[in-house]
C-alpha cells in the first residue's frame, strides 16, 4: 500500500470465530507499534458495534471510531439498530452505496436515454418504477438532480458523518459537492418517506410498545 500507517483501519465484517480479547489485544499491538491509528467497522450488527466499544472500553481503549454499512433511502435497515449504536458510542457513520447502484440517481430518465440497459439494472427499474416515477418527479419539482436529494436526504441525519461517492464523471463529482449544501425541509422529507418508508423508526420501537 506505500504508506508506513493506516489512519483508519476498517475491520470489513465481523469475525465470529475470532474472540474480541484477541481483536483487540491485535489492534493495541499495531497501534502501538504505529501502525495503525483509528479503529472502524464495516456491515456490523448493531449489537457487534455495542459488544466491540464495551469490550474495548473494559481494556481501557478507544474502541471503535466509525461504522461503515450501505444506506440509501431505498435500504434504511441501518436506522432500527446500527444507527443508534453509532449514536450511542459515538461513532461516525459512513454510508456505502448511497444512490443503491445508480438507481437512486435519475435511473429511469437515463434508461430511456439508453444509458442504463444492463439486465439487471433494468429488473430493478421494472420492480421499483412507480417508486422511482414518484422520486424523480418530486425531485424535478424542487428544482434538484434524484442524486443530489438522495445525498442530500443523507446528509440530513446528525449520525451520519459522509456518504461514500464514486463519481465517474465531473459532473456527478459536482452534483455530490452541492448535495451538501441543500437544504431538504421537512415536508419534502415527509414525502421522501412515503415513497420510500423506512423500518418505522429505532428498535424496539418500531416493533414494540
Amino acid at each position: 500500500m506505500q504508506t508506513d500507517w493506516i489512519d483508519l483501519y476498517q475491520m470489513h465484517h465481523i469475525d465470529h470465530e475470532c474472540p474480541w480479547d484477541e481483536t483487540w489485544q491485535s489492534f493495541d499491538a499495531l497501534i502501538k507499534q504505529g501502525k495503525v491509528v483509528y479503529v472502524g467497522s464495516s456491515n456490523f450488527a448493531g449489537w457487534d458495534i455495542a459488544t466491540a466499544c464495551q469490550e474495548a472500553s473494559k481494556r481501557g481503549f478507544l474502541g471503535l471510531v466509525s461504522e461503515q454499512s450501505i444506506y440509501n433511502l431505498d435500504n434504511r435497515m441501518v436506522e432500527l439498530e446500527v444507527i443508534p449504536a453509532c449514536r450511542h458510542y459515538g461513532l461516525g457513520f459512513i454510508p456505502w452505496s448511497p444512490l443503491a447502484g445508480g438507481l437512486l440517481g435519475g435511473a429511469l430518465k437515463k434508461h430511456k436515454a439508453g444509458r442504463r440497459t444492463e439486465k439487471n439494472n433494468v429488473e430493478q427499474l421494472e420492480k421499483k418504477r412507480d417508486q422511482l416515477a414518484k422520486y424523480e418527479a418530486l425531485c424535478e419539482k424542487i428544482g434538484y438532480t434524484p442524486g443530489e436529494v438522495a445525498l442530500a436526504w443523507l446528509l440530513h441525519n446528525p449520525v451520519v458523518t459522509a456518504p461514500i461517492i464514486g463519481p465517474r464523471t465531473i459532473e456527478q463529482l459536482e452534483g455530490a459537492v452541492r448535495a451538501a449544501s441543500i437544504q431538504l425541509d421537512e415536508e419534502i422529507r415527509k414525502e421522501l418517506d412515503k415513497i420510500f418508508p423506512g423500518p418505522g423508526g429505532e428498535a424496539p420501537m418500531a416493533y414494540a410498545w
